[in-house]
C-alpha cells in the first residue's frame, strides 16, 4: 500500500514540475522558441543560455518550455476525443444483437494486436503530416482500448439488480447508462484516461521524431530529439534536457494512474468489506 501511495505522490511531483513548466511558457520563454540565431549556434549551457543552444542558435530551455505545452495539449485533446469515441462505441457495442457486438469486438481485437504506434503511422500516413493529423492518429489508436473497457464493465453491470430495478420503472437505455450504468465506470475510466496521457505523448513524440507530426519550427520535444540526433555524440546537451523531460512526464503519468488505480482499488475494498 506505501509502494502505490509514493508512485501517486511521484507521479504527481513529476505531472506538476512538468504542467508548471509547460504553464509559465504561455506567458513567458526567455527567448522566442522558434527564433534563429545563427552566430550563437551550438552554444553549451550558460547564464544566457541555460540548458545551451541548438544547430539553429534556437534556445534551447525555450523550446522545452513551449514543447511541453503542445505535448500536453496534445495529448488531452487526443485522449479526451479517443475516450469518448471509444465510451460511445463501447456502449454501442454492448447493447446491440449478439453478432453485431461479436463482430465490432473482433474489430477492437484486430486493432489491439497491433501496435499503436503502427496504427498511428498508417493513419498519419493517410491523412497527412502536421500537428493535426497526428492528434487524429493518436485519437483514434486510444479509441479500443476504451471501447473494450467500457464493453467489458457495460456486460459486468446491465443485468445487476439496480438496471432491473430501473427498467422496471420504465427508465430507457439512455437514462440507464447516463445516470446508472457509466457513474460507477468513471473511476476506472479516470485510471485508463490518465495512464492514456503518458501513452499519448510518446505517441505524439515519435511521430514527431519520425519527421510524421508537429513540423519544423514549431516545438515538439519528438521533433527536437530528431534535430539532435545528428549531433549526440558531438553536443549532447542538445538532445539530454528534451529527452528528460519527456521521460519525466510520460513516467509521470503511468505514476499517477497507477497510484489512482491502487488508491480506488482500496477504496472499492474498504466500502465492500
Amino acid at each position: 500500500m506505501r509502494k502505490k501511495s509514493i508512485s501517486f505522490l511521484l507521479g504527481l511531483v513529476l505531472v506538476s514540475f512538468v504542467l508548471i513548466l509547460a504553464a509559465i511558457s504561455i506567458v513567458y520563454t526567455p527567448y522566442d522558441p522558434e527564433a534563429m540565431d545563427i552566430h550563437n549556434r551550438f552554444q553549451g549551457p550558460s547564464s544566457a543560455h541555460l540548458l545551451g543552444t541548438d544547430h539553429f542558435g534556437r534556445d534551447i530551455l525555450s523550446r522545452i518550455m513551449s514543447g511541453s505545452l503542445v505535448a500536453i495539449l496534445s495529448a488531452l485533446s487526443s485522449v479526451t476525443a479517443g475516450a469518448f469515441i471509444g465510451i460511445i462505441l463501447g456502449v454501442l457495442s454492448s447493447l446491440s444483437p449478439k453478432w453485431i457486438s461479436s463482430i465490432f469486438q473482433r474489430l477492437v481485437d484486430a486493432m489491439m494486436a497491433f501496435p499503436t504506434i503502427l496504427i498511428a503511422l498508417v493513419l498519419v500516413t493517410i491523412a497527412g503530416k502536421g500537428i493535426i493529423p497526428s492528434a487524429i492518429a493518436v485519437a483514434l489508436a486510444m479509441v479500443p482500448s476504451f471501447s473494450r473497457l467500457v464493453y467489458t464493465m457495460m456486460l459486468e453491470n446491465k443485468e445487476s439488480l439496480y438496471v432491473r430495478a430501473a427498467k422496471s420503472y420504465g427508465a430507457g437505455w439512455f437514462r440507464i447508462v447516463v445516470f446508472h450504468l457509466l457513474p460507477p465506470m468513471l473511476s476506472r475510466l479516470v485510471t485508463q484516461f490518465t495512464s492514456s496521457l503518458g501513452s499519448a505523448i510518446l505517441l505524439e513524440s515519435s511521430l514527431s521524431f519520425l519527421g510524421l507530426g508537429i513540423q519544423p519550427p514549431s516545438s515538439s520535444l519528438g521533433l527536437m530529439l530528431s534535430e539532435a540526433k545528428g549531433y549526440v555524440l558531438t553536443y549532447p546537451y542538445q538532445a539530454i534536457p528534451s529527452g528528460v523531460v519527456l521521460l519525466v512526464i510520460v513516467l509521470g503519468f503511468n505514476l499517477l494512474g497507477d497510484g489512482i488505480s491502487e488508491i480506488l482499488s482500496r477504496r472499492r475494498s474498504v466500502r465492500h468489506g
